[in-house]
């Protein structure tokens, strides 16, 4: 067996001049504390932001306050403050998971939702918005409803794409998408059949991605699941590496594609399954932010693995702030804003730094 050298060289990288990494995590670390700020601070209710730092600082000293400040005490910290930390930690799960599957299918369009795991748990969440199916869980039947049907997507993806070879990237992107083109048909066919129009509306804003829900029961098991799946894929990092390179090349340096491909898919299925199930199908962060931090630091995935998170973190609470204000005391789907704000973001990136995938 090939033994792992203690050094994996990195891709190739862009002609663009890489940015150091340690300035730019505590940039973006700072960047994201203000809009955790931003995102508890502005809204449809108008709070002053006198009241809202002494309200926050009243919730995190176990301070007293009037009873005339309840109503405000109760959005920022009922609604407000779990909705942006949700957001941020799915904008970091997703920006992570964009960064894994692109290198495990060595595909430069690939993101989170390009295994079908999403469309699966589609089929589960509009079980419960428009079927009212698990209806004894009470609040988590959403939840548990999109993740158990994402996970039995996985599980079939998985049987599907399987080869005496291994999980290939072809078969897993062909599986993937022909996988998720039937399980879009049969939530097409529940959207349609809907009885009740407000029922199909709640669906659709699911499908284009909503933190409207969120609570802090939801926050600490999507932040671990998050955090977990963080960890492995830094840990893997060299790995990554290698395997960007191609199959024969990864063997030669030690590292066994079609293991690491396996296991590539499993965390990348636990996590998106875990925020898709609390958020929805937010669309474009998996497959932008990838690509704009390798344009920043370079295809190594030690560097993007240590800014991506943060990147994705930022982008998502700004884009579900705005998908707040935009039409208050309305909202539109977070998914809308990602597209809208991000793809003139992203082709002036890529035109200006005339980048591809791990190079020019």
């Amino acid at each position: 067996m090939l033994r792992s050298p203690t050094r994996i060289p990195a891709p190739p990288r862009s002609g663009a001049s890489r940015l150091p990494v340690v300035p730019l995590v505590l940039g973006l670390g700072l960047l994201l504390l203000v809009s955790l700020l931003c995102g508890v601070g502005l809204g449809a209710a108008g709070i002053g932001w006198g009241d809202v730092f002494r309200l926050l600082g009243a919730g995190l000293t176990g301070g007293t306050i009037d009873a005339r400040d309840v109503s405000a005490y109760t959005i920022l910290w009922e609604i407000r403050l779990p909705r942006v930390v949700l957001g941020a930690v799915v904008g970091a799960g997703l920006a992570a998971v964009g960064v894994a599957v692109q290198a495990m299918v060595r595909n430069a369009l690939a993101d989170p939702f390009v295994l079908g795991i999403s469309s699966g748990a589609a089929v589960g969440a509009n079980a419960v918005i428009l079927l009212g199916a698990f209806a004894g869980l009470g609040v988590w039947a959403l939840s548990l409803s999109a993740f158990g049907s994402a996970l039995a997507a996985t599980a079939l993806v998985y049987a599907a794409a399987r080869s005496p070879h291994g999980l290939t990237p072809l078969r897993l992107i062909l599986t993937g998408t022909a996988l998720a083109y039937g399980f879009e048909a049969v939530t097409t066919v529940m959207v349609f059949g809907a009885a009740r129009g407000e029922a199909a509306r709640s669906a659709m804003m699911w499908l284009l991605g909503s933190l409207g829900g969120a609570t802090w029961a939801q926050v600490p098991i999507a932040a671990v699941t998050v955090a977990g799946g963080w960890a492995w894929l830094r840990r893997r990092a060299e790995a990554l590496n290698a395997l960007a390179m191609g199959d024969e090349t990864s063997a030669t340096l030690g590292v066994q594609p079609a293991r690491l491909r396996r296991e590539l898919f499993l965390v990348t299925a636990a996590v998106t399954g875990t925020v898709v199930a609390v958020s929805g199908a937010i669309g474009f962060v998996g497959l932008m932010v990838p690509h704009v931090v390798r344009m920043l630091v370079g295809a190594d995935h030690r560097r993007v693995l240590a800014v991506a998170p943060l990147a994705g973190a930022v982008l998502l609470v700004w884009a579900d702030l705005l998908s707040r204000l935009l039409l208050a005391p309305a909202e539109l789907p977070v998914g809308v804003i990602t597209a809208v704000v991000g793809v003139p973001a992203f082709l002036l990136l890529m035109r200006r730094g005339g980048y591809a995938f791990g190079g020019r």
